[in-house]
């Protein structure tokens, strides 16, 4: 990975563009829900409602770990034509930017009928190695902040919810930041530089 952000940050010299490295990935959020500790005072039990309706909305989100930038779409499937839908919308983000987008090996991220922008470029991360994506690490925050021993009546409930997690996310860059900035993303840029 180290070589190939060399050439895209020469690249990005030679075209005015600013190199962006990103990492992108899906989550399913739905009504089925999972009970989970938490805190109550002494002889007391909590109670928490749980059911099992299958009933899923996905998170399409990418994000940027040296600035805390994200982008972040709610889209009902996963699939290529959602998937292009979600890199048109990153690539409006950032206009001026060359986007080197990290992205696991699922089908839709890998079809040809995939429309990739002019200005981004999807590179494979190998496979089974989702402990090397960051932004898995932003699905487990929006799990444990926001949908923790929750009961959501209505998928459109859970698409609100999601909605709300999202945008705390992309309006507070540093806690992104915090979360995504690891070591061996940081050293990589401080290696090329």
């Amino acid at each position: 990975m180290f070589g190939k952000i060399t050439e895209l940050e020469k690249y990005c010299t030679q075209v005015n563009k600013s190199f962006r490295l990103m990492f992108q990935d899906e989550a399913g959020f739905g009504r089925i829900n999972k009970p989970k500790r938490c805190w109550c005072g002494d002889s007391i039990r909590p109670t928490v409602p749980c059911h099992r309706v299958r009933e899923y909305t996905y998170a399409y989100g990418a994000v940027s770990p040296l600035d805390g930038g994200m982008v972040s779409l709610v889209l009902p499937k996963c699939n290529t034509q959602c998937m292009t839908i979600f890199l048109d919308e990153v690539s409006k983000q950032y206009p001026d930017d060359y986007i080197l987008m990290v992205a696991d090996n699922a089908p839709w991220h890998k079809s040809n009928g995939l429309v990739v922008p002019e200005n981004m470029e999807i590179f494979p991360l190998l496979p089974y190695t989702p402990e090397l994506n960051p932004i898995e690490m932003i699905w487990d925050e929006i799990r444990e902040k926001f949908f923790k021993n929750k009961f959501f009546k209505t998928l459109n409930a859970v698409s609100d919810k999601l909605c709300e997690a999202i945008i705390h996310l992309i309006d507070n860059k540093n806690i992104v930041k915090s979360i995504t900035g690891w070591n061996w993303i940081i050293s990589a840029f401080s290696k090329t530089n």
